[in-house]
């Protein structure tokens, strides 16, 4: 059980203590408790209990949202010792946000925000985080932040799509010894493919938005991952290596921290 956990589960105790000894009455311990599992910000309602029923606490999604929005979220997750993860974080927004918050960290290539809690422990097998070209590289960040934050192994490979297979063939080995692989790949998105059929471990694709017109914004690369002819490829949204990273975690903790 996590810090947070154990802090929340003594804070209820403490309640229903109270309750048991005719300090509070029922209705001012439903109040109470309801407290302790959603954190009311009238514009948003964060999920306190989410990492107790997950195994993740909440993640922000910063695009859209306003500096003010994001400190008052996080200080939420603060304030019950969650893991901070914020996605989708401008440069600018990230400059707000460490006037009011200044231990939160700014990973800017992966356009994310973290604080750590409670650290996880590391797991003995990794999570290979594979690109097919330097501009796919901020997704395939968000994905490795995640993944670490998340208490994973991760090994990055960059820029090894199809057009010189001699790049990918020289990390071939590496990637082949991940419990789980990630390829992040815009244009026609043919990387996935290729990898899904050199390993034998769970491949998750990600197209990105990136490549010349008729790429249509990530979705050719979308659509050539999902027609993959290569099996054990399960694919993601468009530029979303969030997404990839929370599934890669979930199978790479499987069977616990020492695998």
């Amino acid at each position: 059980m996590s810090k947070g956990s154990v802090a929340v589960a003594s804070e209820i105790k403490d309640i229903l203590n109270k309750l048991a000894r005719n300090q509070i009455d029922v209705d001012q311990a439903a109040e109470l408790l309801s407290q302790k599992t959603v954190s009311d910000l009238d514009f948003s309602k964060v999920d306190l209990e989410r990492q107790k029923r997950t195994g993740y606490p909440e993640v922000i999604y910063g695009e859209g949202k306003t500096v003010d929005q994001i400190v008052a979220i996080m200080s939420a997750l603060h304030t019950n010792h969650q893991n901070i993860l914020a996605t989708r974080i401008s440069p600018e927004q990230a400059a707000g946000i460490q006037k009011a918050l200044p231990n939160v960290t700014y990973h800017e290539t992966a356009r994310c925000m973290t604080e750590v809690a409670t650290r996880q422990p590391e797991t003995k097998s990794f999570i290979a985080v594979v690109t097919a070209g330097t501009t796919d590289i901020p997704v395939a960040e968000e994905a490795a932040v995640t993944a670490e934050l998340y208490g994973n192994r991760v090994q990055k490979v960059y820029d090894v799509g199809v057009a010189g297979l001699q790049r990918l063939l020289m990390h071939i080995d590496t990637i082949r010894q991940a419990k789980v692989v990630i390829v992040v790949a815009g244009m026609e998105g043919a990387l996935v493919s290729v990898v899904g059929g050199l390993v034998d471990v769970p491949v998750i694709a990600v197209p990105t938005s990136v490549g010349y017109g008729a790429s249509f914004k990530g979705m050719t690369a979308l659509m050539a991952m999902l027609n993959s002819c290569a099996s054990g490829v399960t694919v993601v949204n468009i530029d979303n290596g969030f997404g990839a990273a929370y599934s890669a975690s979930m199978i790479n903790h499987l069977g616990g921290t020492d695998d």
